[in-house]
């Protein structure tokens, strides 16, 4: 293969819901151009994309895949990402590096949920947008409804390039309108016969090429004065005037395809490479600095690493989109992030598991390399450290759950398996938690975990179970509390012996200290000889004061005190959960001249502690999430209902985009296969996403049924 020239490469996302046909149709473009001689299929189990174990099991995409194809001397970077909120970090990873998207809709059934998800992100990335109505030869194709909703959804920015003379089974004419002539497919596809627009569709045609034409010229002011003093363009006007519209995003071209028969492929992709943006067309991307770093071959070398497999027989392969400069195989960059440096041996372009080899590529060109030393996803390799490209931005996790090896001897085989999986799927999440003693996987749904399930059980033979995760409760007081308590220990030898007066109360920021205080019916002055603030790692504080006066305790024992009750507030009284936001004032106490020792007082002042905080009004906290909810109209109150159900506290509801939005604070207790419950509710129709909020007092019951469990937990143990 030749090294492409910047502008002669272009990089597009193949998005749309499931069952949009997005790998079928990548195979009809790799077909087109001359990548590979025969189309695969779904069913038969031997397309390039799709080629794991696990997708031909499903007989779905869920993981993306890197492809390219060539035409009319352009090189098409395009990659096929899976349909399934479930792995939307492949469709994150494929916008950020793509420079355009193309949305698939099926003809049968229209916009669709993984249709708008895929949308909104396209949004979120501001990136240009081509949309192709698919399965136009099905026997329950739509073409008419798919465009109304399009239209709906999209309100003035579609613009049809094409439309279909007989979708239905008997597929096979399109109506081009920049070229008026109607594309006559054979029954295999492929190249078309161009030929005269037949007479009955002639006026349909011509009233669509003039709205288009208008559309087209909306998007400079050039052609706009053009169109108004020829009412019309030629081909290469509009051409442009598109070209523009769908860099600023305010045109969205649709064209009709079977990516099956593979009819209209070619078509769509000729646009791409006549009309869509190469990659030093669109805004340069800052780096880390918030310095731009342009598209330029003449530029810095750097490229930045977006995707990572790992491969039997050849380990990890690292997937990036050269930002800036030229690259070459044996070429040494340094990593910005290690400052090490990294070699690339070789340099592939990638369809995905053939990789053709090249000598060179060129800024904004996508490809791949193996046996890089420490270089992960998210990673910046450059001629120096000095550019630094942003992580890609991945969404919140929605879905936890705990796991556990059925042998213990697997624990550190698990562990190595896991982390293997997250080096290629970041949405991932892998939390070792002493808190509460589990693995805590989290992820985007529980079809996502399941599929890591799968790959342990089958991939890396580890048995595992998944458990309920456990809540990362909190535990603190509501009011003032003290307690006194002594350590004796006699047992032969020197003793142990401690005895620890304190007071505790709840802390507020910016709470003054008080004065005096009532301790056995006696009211008492504080002395505040010192004071240290802690963070805790786990959040809130503690303040520790010492209020020792006339040496009852002496000041090398104060840090043993300190200890003893950190130990508690690491396993709280209550439910054993991490306390937090506590004030402990230690005033008084006892030693003994022989048998006072550190243990002695660590164990006075963690027992000491335990009483008070069981005397001042203790309450548990529970972690409160921020969920939002896009749900279709006609299903708001089964979600309103399901969500009360959960204990939420509903913010606020408003209306976006075709969809209702209810916006509610829900504990993360009651979120447990929320994603399951939701898809349910809605036959698929809601998405949402999660994102912490604050710690918040669990209602009386509930306190009551956590202190009953923690104890029988206790008495079993």
């Amino acid at each position: 293969m030749k090294t492409y020239l910047t502008n002669q490469i272009k990089n597009i996302v193949l998005l749309g819901n499931a069952g949009s046909g997005k790998t079928t149709l990548a195979e009809s473009m790799l077909f087109e151009g001359g990548i590979i001689d025969r189309r695969g299929d779904i069913a038969s189990k031997n397309t390039v994309s799709d080629f794991n174990l696990i997708e031909h099991e499903n007989e779905s995409s869920i993981f993306s895949t890197v492809l390219y194809t060539e035409y009319n001397d352009k090189k098409i970077n395009f990659i096929d990402v899976p349909g399934s909120d479930d792995f939307v970090g492949g469709t994150i990873s494929g916008l950020h590096i793509a420079d355009s998207a193309l949305l698939l809709i099926n003809a049968q059934n229209g916009i669709e949920v993984g249709t708008e998800i895929h949308n909104r992100w396209v949004e979120k990335f501001q990136k240009p947008l081509i949309i192709a109505i698919n399965h136009l030869d099905h026997d329950k194709a739509n073409y008419e409804k798919s465009l109304e909703m399009l239209n709906e959804r999209f309100r003035g920015k579609i613009a049809g390039i094409q439309y279909p003379v007989n979708a239905g089974p008997g597929f096979n004419s399109i109506i081009d309108l920049i070229k008026m002539k109607l594309l006559k497919y054979p029954a295999d596809g492929g190249k078309p016969e161009i030929l005269d627009i037949p007479a009955d569709e002639l006026d349909r045609a011509t009233e669509l090429k003039a709205e288009l034409i208008e559309k087209a010229a909306e998007n400079d002011e050039n052609l706009m004065e053009l169109f108004f003093e020829k009412e019309t363009l030629t081909e290469d006007e509009m051409r442009k005037g598109i070209s523009v519209g769908l860099l600023n995003r305010g045109m969205y071209p649709v064209f009709c395809v079977s990516g099956k028969k593979n009819i209209g492929v070619g078509r769509l992709m000729e646009f791409i490479s006549n009309v869509a943006p190469s990659p030093d067309q669109l805004p340069a991307p800052k780096d880390k600095s918030g310095n731009e770093i342009k598209c330029d071959p003449k530029g810095p070398a750097a490229l930045f690493v977006f995707k990572t497999t790992i491969e039997p027989h050849i380990g990890e392969v690292n997937y990036f989109k050269v930002m800036s400069g030229e690259i070459s195989e044996g070429m040494d960059l340094v990593n910005a992030r290690s400052s090490k440096q990294e070699r690339l041996s070789q340099i592939f372009a990638a369809a995905g598991k053939h990789r053709e080899k090249l000598s060179k590529m060129v800024a904004g060109d996508i490809g791949s390399t193996v046996k890089l030393k420490s270089t992960k996803t998210g990673d910046t390799l450059g001629a120096s450290s000095n550019i630094n490209f942003p992580h890609t931005p991945y969404p919140e996790p929605k879905y936890r759950t705990a796991i556990r090896p059925l042998n213990e001897s697997d624990d550190e085989k698990l562990g190595e398996a896991l982390n293997r999986i997250h080096e290629e799927d970041p949405t991932l999440l892998i939390e070792y938690s002493k808190e509460l003693k589990q693995i805590i996987l989290s992820g985007q749904g529980e079809y996502h975990l399941n599929i890591v399930k799968w790959h342990l059980d089958n991939i890396y033979k580890i048995d595992t179970e998944y458990l309920t995760p456990k809540i990362p409760y909190r535990e603190t007081i509501t009011k003032s509390a003290q307690a006194d308590y002594r350590h004796k220990k006699q047992s032969g030898g020197s003793g142990q012996f401690g005895e620890v007066h304190m007071l505790i109360e709840p802390f507020i920021e910016g709470a003054k200290e008080p004065e005096t205080f009532k301790a056995n019916g006696k009211e008492m002055k504080l002395s505040l000889r010192g004071k240290e603030e802690h963070e805790l790692p786990w959040g809130g504080k503690l303040v520790y004061y010492n209020c020792i006066v006339g040496g009852s305790i002496d000041a090398r024992f104060m840090p043993a005190i300190l200890k003893g009750i950190m130990e508690k507030m690491e396993t709280g009284p209550l439910t054993g959960s991490y306390a937090r936001d506590i004030r402990v004032f230690v005033y008084d106490g006892k030693m003994h001249p022989v048998d006072s020792n550190e243990i002695s007082f660590r164990l006075a002042g963690r027992n000491a502690f335990s009483q008070a905080f069981k005397n001042a009004g203790p309450k548990i906290l529970e972690p409160i999430y921020l969920v939002e909810v896009l749900v279709p109209g006609d299903r708001m109150g089964d979600v309103m209902s399901d969500l009360q159900g959960r204990r939420a506290i509903v913010q606020g509801m408003s209306s976006e985009k075709g969809f209702e939005k209810i916006t509610a604070k829900v504990p993360l207790a009651e979120m447990n296969k929320y994603s399951t419950s939701l898809s349910s509710i809605t036959s698929g129709r809601a998405i949402y996403s999660m994102k912490y909020s604050e710690y918040a007092q669990v209602p009386g019951d509930v306190q009551e049924a956590l202190l009953k469990a923690y104890e029988e937990e206790a008495d079993e143990e």
